[in-house]
C-alpha cells in the first residue's frame, strides 16, 4: 500500500511572475466575484451569491488539513484562484482554477506550472488527477497539451490523470514560463 500524501497550505508559493497566497477571509469577495461571474463560472460548480457562505466555507477552510487554495497575485494584484485538494495516495486534484479577464496570457501557463512545482517539489506527489467539464474545450485542450490522459467520462465531465513522466516533460518543454521553478513559504 502506498503511503498518503497530505497537501499543507503555504503561505505563499513564489513563481516567474506571478505568486500563490494562501486565501484568507479577506478574499471572499473576490472569490464570490470569480464564482458567480457567469462567464467564469459556467463550468464550475454552482455557488449561490452569498457573502457570509462564502465567509463561512472559508473560516471552514482554514481548519482542514487535507487542501490548499490559493489566490494567485501578480505584482499583488489579485488575478485568480486555484486550489489543490483530494489527496489519494501519491496523486493530487486541483482545481477552481479562475483568472481574471484580461490578465497576460502566460498567466494561465506559469500558474498550471506553478501548481505543479508546488505540489511534486515541495509536497510529494507523483501524480494528478481532475475533472474538466466537456463543454470547457479550452481548458481540456490545455491539459491535454500539458499531457493529461482522459480517463473516464460521466454525462457532464471528462475524467484525467496525468503521471510525473509526462508532468516533467511538461515542466522542460514549458521552462521558460517558470526556470527557476517556485519558492514556497509555509
Amino acid at each position: 500500500m502506498t503511503e498518503q500524501i497530505s497537501i499543507s497550505k503555504a503561505f505563499k508559493v513564489v513563481g516567474k511572475t506571478l505568486s500563490f497566497r494562501n486565501a484568507c477571509l479577506k478574499d471572499a469577495d473576490f472569490i464570490l466575484s470569480l464564482r458567480t461571474n457567469p462567464k467564469k463560472s459556467q463550468y464550475l460548480s454552482l455557488v449561490s451569491n452569498d457573502l457570509a457562505e462564502q465567509q463561512a466555507w472559508l473560516i471552514r477552510y482554514e481548519k482542514t488539513k487535507d487542501q490548499a487554495y490559493f489566490i494567485i497575485e501578480k505584482q499583488g494584484e489579485k488575478i485568480g484562484t486555484v486550489r489543490l485538494y483530494d489527496p489519494q495516495d501519491v496523486s493530487f486534484c486541483w482545481g477552481s482554477w479562475i483568472l481574471i479577464d484580461g490578465c497576460h496570457p502566460n498567466a494561465a501557463m506559469e500558474s498550471a506550472l506553478m501548481v505543479y512545482a508546488y505540489a511534486i517539489d515541495y509536497l510529494g506527489f507523483n501524480s494528478a488527477h481532475f475533472d474538466v467539464r466537456k463543454e470547457n474545450m479550452r481548458v481540456w485542450k490545455f491539459h491535454e497539451r500539458f499531457g493529461a490522459i482522459r480517463v473516464k467520462e460521466t454525462d457532464l465531465d471528462y475524467l484525467y490523470r496525468v503521471e510525473l513522466p509526462l508532468i516533467q516533460a511538461a515542466r522542460q518543454r514549458y521552462e521558460k514560463f517558470l526556470p527557476e521553478g517556485v519558492k514556497v513559504i509555509f
